[in-house]
């Protein structure tokens, strides 16, 4: 048992050096990151529009779970035109990751 939990943290250790992060973003941090960038802009961001959020989790990389649709963020935030689709991400060691799709209209 002690050289299976032994083998695992090894196998740990070795993802987290290697770059790859659980939870994608266009700048990465080796100790964690939480960035927020914009993808498509149709019409204006002004202010008063509503907003909405659909996030998806993930644990280690090995489980993930969640809706980061467009479809699911306007659903979220009673939107039914989009003018605005950003993003967002956290990651915190590799271990825990939350991406997010943030839409914006009316």
């Amino acid at each position: 048992m002690t050289r299976v939990l032994a083998v695992s943290a090894a196998l740990v250790g070795v993802m987290s050096l290697s770059g790859c992060m659980i939870v994608q973003a266009p700048v990465m941090g080796v100790l964690g990151s939480k960035v927020k960038w914009g993808e498509f802009a149709q019409g204006d961001d002004k202010a008063g529009q509503k907003e909405g959020r659909a996030c998806m989790e993930t644990l280690l990389g090995l489980l993930a779970r969640g809706d980061a649709s467009v479809r699911a963020a306007k659903a979220n935030g009673g939107i039914t035109e989009v003018s605005v689709v950003d993003h967002s991400a956290r990651n915190f060691l590799n271990i825990v990751g939350e991406y997010c799709t943030i839409v914006r209209g009316t």
